[in-house]
């Protein structure tokens, strides 16, 4: 194989960043693409096949644009740009994080990271009801927020409207002390916490004192007609078909609907349907309602829970294939 050589312009301002601690990130690049990386000076130079070390070059320039817009490079975005260049789908990190929907209140851009979450995003600009559907770490929640936040602020909704099913996740916590708020704020923390960082605490609490937050258990919207808000159902995996129907009929005139769920991750009682799967079977092919599956490739937790939770699906698989074949031989 011949080797090829490549020279790489990257300011010395952004080696650190783009290089990584101790240049974990540029060792993880030349394993991946089976180059090596010499810097001498401010001199970098990538050595090497002439596929890895285009890809390589890719995923480095794809670094450094990031590294110049003031964004703090992680473990993620690395292993995201490799498997973009290997799987070669026309796509850079470069281009999905440009996306930036809003600011947190320390001033952090907050946008999608992955392609399915760039698609998620737009879904929710585009479809009247978007059912936003995967495992824990996808930024589901986190990204419907930023979203209801962007419209409220921009005053394209009058106000925003949160809310999950109360169900205890595997745990029976008995009775909990305190007024009806104290009793289930603990079920609704997620939703809180994603508000402080985007909005600020004390933004928060000014508008829920208006009336113009709500963050309510999915038992309080019954009855309810919601005209010009932005709704956001969390943890819909843990609702009944009833609960479910009860809450896509509150929706009212100039109203935008996200719908959150990992159907994996279940709380109801045993042999009690979701109606999370219900409405994805109904209501599929309805116009302006919007279906997005984020996988595991999709995770921007920790590297750890992008492995975790692709090694739960793989044995979540075999375990399928097992009991098709025990009912094939009975």
């Amino acid at each position: 194989m011949s080797l090829t050589e490549q020279n790489l312009n990257i300011p010395p301002e952004h080696l650190a960043n783009v290089f990584g601690t101790f240049d974990v990130y540029m060792k993880k690049i030349e394993k991946a693409f089976h180059v090596t990386v010499v810097v001498r000076g401010d001199s970098v130079k990538l050595l090497g096949g002439s596929g890895g070390v285009k890809n390589a070059a890719a995923v480095f320039d794809q670094l450094l644009t990031l590294s110049e817009r003031g964004s703090s490079i992680t473990e993620q975005n690395v292993n995201y740009a490799i498997s973009l260049a290997m799987e070669q789908k026309g796509a850079t990190i470069a281009e999905i994080d440009e996306d930036c929907i809003c600011h947190t209140v320390l001033g952090k851009p907050v946008a999608p990271k992955t392609l399915g979450q760039k698609d998620y995003v737009s879904a929710i600009r585009s479809k009247m009801i978007v059912f936003g559907c995967g495992p824990a770490g996808t930024g589901k929640t986190y990204l419907a927020i930023a979203m209801a936040v962007t419209a409220f602020k921009n005053e394209d909704v009058s106000r925003i409207i949160l809310t999950r099913p109360a169900i205890e996740a595997g745990e029976k916590l008995g009775f909990l002390p305190g007024d009806l708020q104290s009793k289930i704020d603990p079920y609704l923390r997620p939703l809180y916490d994603a508000l402080y960082q985007i909005m600020g605490a004390e933004s928060f609490q000014r508008n829920t004192e208006k009336g113009l937050i709500e963050v309510a258990p999915l038992a309080y919207m019954r009855g309810r007609t919601l005209d010009n808000a932005f709704i956001i159902l969390d943890e819909a995996q843990n609702t009944t078909p009833a609960q479910m129907k009860m809450f896509l009929t509150r929706i009212g005139f100039g109203s935008k609907v996200v719908i959150t769920g990992d159907s994996t991750q279940k709380d109801l009682p045993p042999g009690t349907k979701s109606g999370l799967d219900v409405a994805l079977r109904v209501l599929r092919k309805v116009d302006d309602i919007g279906v997005c599956e984020l996988t595991s490739s999709d995770v921007v937790r920790h590297p750890l829970v992008q492995k975790i939770v692709k090694a739960y699906e793989e044995y979540e698989a075999r375990q399928e294939k097992k009991k098709q074949r025990r009912v094939v031989r009975r």
